[in-house]
């Protein structure tokens, strides 16, 4: 089974799909702990990898580069990759998408924004039209040859955000994103307009959606939930207590607790992704793992 293959099939399975934010190789290592499949967050990745905002800083290359490690650490994870606008012209988009399905990306995102892009649940955010975004979906489409492609819309009047929900859900995309989706009844609005499309639902802490579980989006009718910064954000507010605490200290670390990590627990985290140790036969097939593929 191929990557694309076995995250369109868990889509369709009964069910909300989650998918885990991750930024960097650590990050993702925990993760992978405790979800089967990881979203590779623009906004995590832009933060780790540069220091930056997610305004469109990102480089495709370095986007494709962090893919590949990730695939050779985790062979058994779907990863589904944010490329925000396909790195704005079409054929470098589908440049992308050839590079990605070669290194096992399961799918990507793509955004109908336009420069100056900006992160999802933030204001000021541009699209292009309508058509024009079409155009560059379809390329996509025609270019990737399992890749799952999920279709996004950043439209934040109403009627527009109808309008190119039903477009979109017309197109060959696997699955639809309304990003920065405001209410309950907005979700249920463009679930109606979209039919059976697949929906996904990106939930970010702080972002304009609201917070919902697993089971109350199932119950909306959502198919797949992204979360796009658990990982980062719990990494800023731990490490800042964490040196808060070592100040406080004069400098002096605190000792290991039950369930606290040392150096030993690291390791042992990481030694995990060395890839001789993985299996080499039909057992790293994606899909094969129940809550985590480590």
């Amino acid at each position: 089974m191929s990557y694309g293959t076995a995250l369109r099939t868990e889509i369709s399975d009964a069910g909300v799909t989650p998918l885990i934010g991750i930024y960097d190789m650590y990050s993702a290592s925990v993760a992978a702990q405790h979800y089967n499949g990881m979203f590779v967050s623009g906004f995590g990745f832009a933060a780790s990898y540069y220091g930056l905002p997610d305004i469109g800083y990102i480089a495709w290359p370095d986007m494709v580069g962090f893919v590949q490690r990730l695939r050779l650490a985790f062979p058994r994870q779907h990863l589904l990759v944010d490329i925000d606008d396909g790195y704005v012209d079409p054929e470098v988009a589908c440049h992308v998408i050839e590079h990605l399905e070669t290194i096992g990306a399961s799918g990507v995102i793509l955004e109908d924004q336009k420069r100056p892009r900006r992160c999802g649940h933030v204001s000021g955010k541009q699209i292009l039209p309508l058509e024009e975004y079409l155009d560059k979906l379809e390329l996509v489409l025609a270019t990737r040859t399992d890749l799952v492609v999920v279709a996004r819309t950043d439209a934040t009047d109403e009627h527009e955000i109808l309008r190119r929900a039903e477009a979109l859900a017309a197109t060959d995309a696997d699955v639809l994103l309304v990003d920065g989706v405001r209410s309950i009844e907005w979700i249920r609005k463009v679930r109606g307009v979209i039919g059976s499309k697949p929906l996904l639902f990106n939930q970010i802490a702080g972002g304009l959606s609201p917070r919902l579980s697993l089971s109350e989006l199932d119950e909306l009718g959502v198919d797949v939930a992204i979360y796009s910064t658990p990982c980062l954000f719990a990494a800023h507010t731990a490490m800042s207590h964490a040196l808060r605490q070592l100040r406080a200290n004069d400098g002096r670390l605190d000792p290991i607790g039950d369930g606290e990590v040392g150096v030993a627990e690291s390791i042992a985290l990481l030694e995990h992704n060395i890839s001789r140790h993985h299996p080499r036969s039909r057992d790293r097939e994606p899909g094969l793992t129940g809550a985590s593929q480590q």
